[in-house]
């Protein structure tokens, strides 16, 4: 991020993956998660390239948010590679030989979630939500990690609610701190988990509309979301997942609206004729 635009996304290094290099920033590679008996995710490969927003669709416990989860090493998955070619360097995991703390942590370092309930910590001011992650975590200086929060603050404004807590915030606000804390960690992909689920309706658009604009300023980002018409504006690329697989995928026009796969037809009737 430069200091004229807390917003900028990462840019890499010469040679690091940069755009037009043809080296994907995620490669995700025979992912496999099982929860007791419950297979959950059965062989889940993802590529997505430097700059481009992949939205995962599909009905309620298909798998879609264990795939965020584990991509941010907030679950460990059985099996399987995932890869993330950083701004400084890459990091490759192999699930199946029993990552260490430090291979998750550089994992969970290159990426940075946004949840469905926000998930802000209500004894924290919006302001010290945003730099408990830079600060505490990444061992920031505060002074520069307060100067790009309120600037980012600015730009989404929230910079009049700094000092307020999480329960004095609407809906919509939460969860653009949530996008804010997120952005503070300088993370190379961004993860979206139903970013506007928990939302009442008319507080969705200005959620969106802040996705929007980070996509167009090239970050790289994964969304989960029922949002269709969303993710046929904003996506590069649309994934759908059923039963812990990829059924389909490809760009938005070809997957939402002439799907080839009938599971895909099926769930897309469902969605848009519900009754």
């Amino acid at each position: 991020m430069s200091p004229t635009d807390p917003l900028e996304p990462p840019r890499p290094a010469d040679g690091v993956g940069a755009v037009g290099q043809g080296v994907p920033l995620l490669t995700v590679r025979g992912l496999r998660k099982t929860f007791g008996a419950n297979e959950v995710l059965r062989s889940v490969d993802l590529t997505v390239g430097r700059g481009q927003v992949l939205a995962l669709i599909g009905q309620s416990g298909s798998g879609k948010t264990t795939v965020l989860r584990c991509l941010n090493g907030l679950e460990v998955g059985d099996a399987g590679t995932i890869g993330i070619v950083g701004t400084e360097h890459a990091v490759s995991i192999d699930l199946a030989a029993a990552p260490s703390r430090a291979g998750l942590a550089s994992l969970r370092d290159r990426s940075a979630m946004v949840f469905q309930h926000y998930n802000l910590f209500p004894h924290m001011t919006v302001l010290e939500n945003v730099l408990e992650g830079p600060v505490v975590v990444q061992r920031r200086p505060v002074a520069e990690a307060t100067a790009e929060a309120l600037a980012m603050l600015e730009r989404v404004g929230l910079a009049d609610k700094r000092d307020a807590y999480p329960f004095e915030l609407s809906g919509g606000q939460q969860q653009r701190v949530g996008i804010v804390r997120a952005l503070a960690l300088r993370p190379d992909l961004l993860l979206f988990d139903e970013p506007t689920s928990a939302l009442d309706p008319e507080l969705v658009g200005d959620v969106l509309a802040l996705i929007k604009e980070l996509a167009d300023e090239g970050w790289t980002m994964v969304v989960v979301t029922h949002e269709l018409h969303f993710a046929r504006e904003v996506a590069d690329e649309v994934a759908f997942v059923d039963g812990g697989v990829i059924v389909e995928h490809g760009p938005p026009e070809q997957v939402l609206r002439a799907p080839r796969e009938e599971r895909t037809r099926q769930f897309l009737h469902r969605l848009l004729r519900p009754f």
